[in-house]
């Protein structure tokens, strides 16, 4: 019956049986959270909005046609009512019917279906059958739609129901153009009748809406959704405020990205790196700060799985318009497209922060130096971009000046003829190491060795393995394979220092070590003649190429009791040294007092290494050197 004929008797009419169900899910328990309604409703109008917009174009006769585009949100405290409206496309009384009072047929099967394959209410599922409606449901006990089309000679229209079985329509005169919805509220959900909640909701939720949202009488979302528009266009005090709102800050980002792309998705992304990690401070992990929004709508804020973890950093608007929502739009029905998000956006940001160490070193050293962790826990964790991420990595070395970095693509390029691997070696401190023994092969033979101070940088290399086709080797490595140049380098300096001394015969070394593993028992895996020193008496070395020294005082830090289980280290005597021959002429005069300078020796080796774990035995070892020295 046309709508024009219909009586002006209230109708009453039963919802459809897919709606029912569909009302009792969203109702009790679809929506995490309840004041999602306020987003969802919010959404809607502009919908209606920008549908009317369209209309408009191709009408010449529009109903209240002078009407400013926005949505009027109004409350009142004492009935516990709360009001959304708008003045979009309005709808008609078989709009009505067709909108509120059912589902389309082949997307209410789709949803009862997935509802009984998952056999729980909270399934993520997309959300175009309209039900972003039914949620009002969850904080009203009834509600009221009163609406009018946009044509001339459309009627108006009041829809009632309480949600539970049935609902009425019934015209309604004086109405403007547009859909008006008034929530009477259930008693537990009264605080969506006062300002603050509401203007919270629409802060959180809603503040791009591309339509003014007046609360009152009073615009709510003053902060403009810039990064859907051309960067041409955009003023720096814009992307500043815009920064300070989304980042909760209060000062100017370090970087900034903003990109538009059309495949293989379509997404708006404006990112921002902040000046300061307060994880470094000790404040605890850093929460994720980008949000996740579908036509400037928020869906998700600070959605797991959108970025990488080690992105966390990050603060910003990720908007793209293909991804399938699911009804309550909090999570996203299908993983494969967010992964698909993810891998664009992370390996544009990867690229631009490749761009920017490049265009400006100085200023990418500050980046690194304040977010340098991430990126390698990006390395040790984030094997699908590992590669990519290692040419953003950045450390001091023996060829730069203090404070200066270097990226393991520059060391490549300064490496010696027949060099096959990247060298590094872990100290607190650059005097630290190199005032240590290590770098003695390495300097005498001009070979460039990164310096890394922190304790997950070995964990790093050793997850890397290599760059570019270089093995990645730490200076305290056993067995370390120098270039043939650099060994003869080495071994000329080395014999140029022991001119004046001769180095023990082959014979005598062969005893002194032999005598020293006795004397250090299971302490050492083996002693052996260094290839390696040239100014010092003696080294520790780990055997296990798989870990370094500094990984070996990482797990001793953490785990005490695992110390015994750890790999054994090998000391390496010089046999040219002078401590080793008086200590191989001692060992023949006074035994009981050569065993007590060769564990002093293989003490002094491990705080050289920063191995040393327990000081007490030593101390008093070395008070009886230093007695023995007095007399």
């Amino acid at each position: 019956m046309p709508a024009d004929t219909k009586a002006n008797a209230v109708e009453t009419h039963q919802f459809q049986a897919e709606v029912k169900q569909v009302l009792d899910i969203v109702i009790h328990s679809l929506y995490r959270e309840r004041e999602i309604f306020v987003r969802e409703l919010i959404s809607n109008a502009a919908d209606a909005l920008e549908k009317f917009r369209h209309e408009s174009l191709v009408h010449k006769q529009i109903f209240d046609e002078h009407l400013s585009l926005e949505i009027s949100i109004t409350m009142d405290e004492k009935e516990h009512t709360l009001t959304i409206a708008d003045v979009g496309i309005g709808m008609t009384h078989d709009e009505l019917i067709a909108n509120l009072g059912s589902i389309a047929h082949s997307g209410a099967h789709s949803f009862i279906s997935q509802l009984a394959e998952t056999a729980r209410k909270d399934v993520n599922l997309i959300g175009q059958f309209g039900v972003g409606f039914y949620s009002a449901f969850m904080a009203a006990d009834k509600v009221r739609v009163q609406t009018r089309g946009f044509r001339l000679d459309d009627q108006g229209w009041e829809w009632t129901s309480d949600g539970i079985g049935s609902y009425t329509i019934q015209p309604a005169d004086g109405l403007r153009r547009g859909t008006k919805i008034i929530l009477e509220l259930k008693e537990d959900a009264h605080d969506f009748a006062k300002l603050e909640t509401i203007k919270r909701i629409i802060t959180q939720y809603s503040n791009f809406v591309p339509f003014p949202i007046l609360v009152k009488g009073e615009k709510v979302n003053t902060v403009k959704a810039i990064w859907t528009r051309n960067k041409n266009e955009i003023k720096e005090e814009e992307y500043t405020e815009f920064y300070k709102f989304v980042a909760n800050a209060f000062d100017e980002p370090m970087y900034r990205l903003h990109f538009n792309v059309d495949a293989p998705l379509t997404i708006n992304s404006l990112l921002f790196v902040p000046k300061e990690n307060f994880e470094r401070f000790g404040f605890g992990k850093m929460e994720r700060g980008v949000d996740l929004h579908c036509r400037k709508i928020l869906i998700a804020k600070h959605p797991e799985g959108l970025l990488p973890e080690w992105m966390r950093f990050l603060r910003g608007v990720i908007d793209s318009e293909d991804l399938p929502l699911n009804i309550s739009r909090e999570t996203l029905q299908d993983n494969t497209l967010v992964r698909k998000l993810s891998q664009v956006i992370s390996n544009r940001m990867l690229k631009f922060l490749e761009e920017q160490a490049s265009s400006d070193p100085e200023k990418y050293a500050q980046f690194w130096n304040t977010f340098g962790q991430f990126l390698k826990e990006g390395v040790a964790n984030d094997f699908s971009r590992q590669k990519e991420i290692a040419k953003l990595l950045r450390f001091e070395s023996s060829k730069t000046e203090k404070g200066k970095l270097t990226s393991l693509s520059e060391y490549i390029t300064r490496m010696k003829k027949g060099q096959k691997a990247i060298y590094y070696f872990n100290g607190p401190s650059r005097e630290v190491i190199e005032a240590g023994p290590y770098l003695e092969a390495f300097r005498s033979s001009d070979i460039e060795v990164l310096y890394t101070h922190e304790p997950i940088d070995d964990f790093v290399m050793t997850n890397l393995q290599e760059f570019e086709d270089k093995k990645l080797l730490s200076a305290d490595q056993g067995n370390l394979e120098l270039p043939e140049s650099a060994k003869k380098e080495a071994k000329e300096e080395k014999e140029e220092g022991a001119k004046s001394q001769e180095p023990l015969s082959e014979k005598e070394l062969k005893s002194l070590t032999k005598w020293l593993k006795e004397v250090l028992g299971d302490r050492v895996k083996e002693v052996v003649e260094s290839h390696r020193l040239v100014g010092s008496p003696a080294i520790v070395v780990n055997p296990d190429s798989s870990m370094s020294s500094a990984m070996q005082r990482v797990m001793k830090a953490v785990n005490q009791d695992v110390k015994d289980n750890l790999s054994q280290l090998t000391l390496e005597i010089n046999p040219g040294h002078a401590l080793i021959k008086h200590l191989a002429e001692l060992r023949e005069k006074d035994a009981d007092f050569a065993k007590i300078v060769g564990e002093q020796l293989y003490d002094n080796a491990l705080i050289a290494a920063d191995l040393l774990m327990e000081p007490r035995n030593m101390v008093d070892r070395m008070y009886k050197i230093l007695e023995r020295a007095t007399k």
